[in-house]
């Protein structure tokens, strides 16, 4: 709803929000991947942004997780832990 009024075409109703922000090309798809996008660079699990999405684990990871370096840091440093020095 809207003012009190039910929406009687959310096309239209989109439409008309994005001429009044001004927004050109834009879908309510382009509104769902910046909030995945953002929400992977702001920390959120890949497990959290499937959820909220309703998608599997593995196409969130394929899309999002480029996004996270922090997460693939903290793999790097783990693995770097893990090394024994050589000769020892």
């Amino acid at each position: 709803s809207y003012m009190g009024k039910k929406v009687a075409s959310i096309k239209k109703s989109f439409k008309g929000a994005c001429l009044k922000a001004e927004l050109k090309n834009v879908s309510p798809h382009t509104l769902r991947h910046t909030a995945a996008t953002w929400a992977a660079q702001n920390g959120a699990t890949i497990f959290d942004i499937a959820g909220i999405l309703g998608q599997s684990v593995v196409q969130i990871t394929e899309r999002y997780a480029k996004h996270q370096p922090e997460h693939l840091r903290s793999a790097v440093w783990s693995i770097l832990r893990k090394r024994s020095p050589v000769g020892k």
